[in-house]
């Protein structure tokens, strides 16, 4: 169980005897109603409300009384618990309409104490939402810019080719429908073959089916988790139109090796990115070098635009052809007028806004979330019962979500480490389960899937937030 540290432990303390007096002016001090009566070891003995104060005014004592040993005022029996406890423990006690629980060692001394609003649950992943984000969306409410019309939009859009150094971002509403419009407007359809890895999450299998392909599984490499290029050209067929890497948990694959195959049988690359915007590949920006590259904006991505996505294409041509497609296929000439039979992919005025704030604050968000990973690998590089993400010398992380590999384990320990740690107010998650295990995409599986079977079914993935300190990891 972890607290946050806020109202100090010594301003709950108070030892007998002690006056009415000094015994409310630390309750008025502490601000929680409460003090814990402790022997000048730190050893419980009962706990003090204001309204036990009050009770016993009333019946007559006098603020400059001593409440002693003997005292009939407070509460000799208060509810406790042990330093080490489960969190659920704290929360049963605390659904009796307790406020505050002293935490006691093995030698009955009060060492800390918890409240609601005190207990410490450590999130794997949450958004950091600043003032100029607030200010932003703000301004789309009041300005009644609220929808998919608005100067944010068209702004997000221009800072994010920044960023990556070029490209033509269209900004659409997630990361999944990003993949879609970027695999129809690519031509890929009916019939279509696409090879994507086996262990990813299923958003990109899903694009693929939604845009009426074929997803073709492939196993990943041990050594970067990412698709595997032996097993990708033996998947290659004549139907195969396009290969989409992922880049799981921001490690970037191996994107020029892949786009020398694409040339070589010309079939298109579609990147998803939505892990890895940050990630960097030969010293390079992830996000450029696929006909076109998707990113998610997700609560729990590195940038958040509360849902949201980015498909990034590298001919304007086709850009032109995405930004149609988004908006319902509308012509941009002719209003009203229908040029294809498009979507409604469309991101809100007040999500870009977010994102446009999100941007100012990219390298600031990235420096926090790489001190967090390498405040973990301090601490668990040496432990051979573990493989941590993938690092090389010619790609860096997006330091997304922290992952690692349990080795040498029972099958079950993986989820008894998950189960484990969530009493504690831990939030920990299983890998991503291999597509081809679960009903909807066992058909697109051909054969064993090792790899990406070993990495799901042994990792882990640890709590990666922005609010997460250093000295909170150990």
């Amino acid at each position: 169980m972890t607290v946050k540290n806020k109202i100090p432990l010594e301003s709950l303390l108070v030892t007998l005897p002690v006056t009415f007096h000094d015994a409310l002016e630390a309750i008025d001090a502490n601000t929680l109603g409460i003090v814990f009566i402790v022997d000048k070891n730190r050893k419980l003995i009962g706990s003090l409300t204001d309204g036990d104060a009050r009770r016993g005014l009333l019946a007559g004592a006098t603020l400059s009384d001593l409440i002693t040993d003997d005292s009939n005022y407070f509460n000799k029996s208060p509810h406790y618990l042990p330093f080490d406890c489960e969190i659920t423990e704290i929360w049963n006690l605390l659904e009796q309409d307790l406020r505050c629980i002293p935490l006691l060692d093995p030698s009955h001394r009060v060492v800390d104490y918890s409240t609601r609003a005190r207990i410490r649950q450590f999130a794997v992943l949450e958004p950091d939402i600043g003032e100029q984000e607030i200010s932003n969306v703000l301004e789309c409410v009041t300005s009644g810019w609220i929808s998919s019309q608005g100067r944010f939009i068209a702004l997000f859009e221009r800072v994010f080719s920044d960023y990556l150094g070029g490209g033509y971002p269209i900004a659409v509403a997630n990361g999944t429908v990003a993949l879609q419009l970027g695999l129809t407007t690519l031509g890929i359809g009916r019939g279509d073959e696409v090879i994507v890895p086996d262990f990813t999450f299923g958003a990109s299998i899903n694009a693929i089916i939604h845009a009426g392909a074929i997803p073709v599984l492939a196993d990943v490499d041990p050594d970067t988790w990412t698709i595997d290029l032996d097993e990708l050209r033996k998947l290659i067929t004549p139907q195969t139109k396009a290969i989409m890497p992922v880049h799981i948990y921001g490690q970037p694959a191996r994107i020029d090796e892949i786009k020398e195959i694409a040339a070589e049988k010309g079939i298109f690359v579609i990147e998803d990115c939505a892990e890895a915007l940050g990630a960097t590949y030969k010293n390079r920006r992830v996000g450029l070098d696929g006909d076109c590259t998707c990113f998610s904006f997700f609560a729990n991505k590195t940038i958040t635009t509360g849902e949201g996505g980015m498909v990034v294409f590298k001919d304007a041509e086709m850009a032109q052809r995405a930004r149609i497609l988004r908006d319902h296929g509308m012509s941009l000439q002719k209003r009203y007028w229908h040029d294809y039979a498009g979507f409604n992919f469309r991101m809100t005025n007040m999500q870009a806004a977010v994102g446009v704030a999100q941007m100012d604050r990219i390298e600031e968000l990235l420096k926090r979330k790489k001190l967090i990973f390498q405040a973990y690998d301090s601490l668990l590089s040496e432990n051979q019962a573990l493989s941590l993400l993938p690092k090389n010398d010619w790609s860096e992380n997006s330091y997304w979500l922290y992952t690692v590999i349990l080795n040498g384990y029972d099958d079950d320990a993986r989820d008894k480490l998950i189960t484990y740690l969530g009493y504690r107010g831990i939030d920990a998650r299983p890998g991503f389960y291999p597509m081809h295990q679960m009903n909807p995409y066992r058909e697109f599986g051909h054969g064993a899937y090792p790899v990406s079977s070993y990495l799901s079914a042994n990792s882990i993935s640890l709590p990666s937030s922005f609010c997460l300190s250093n000295e909170e990891i150990p």
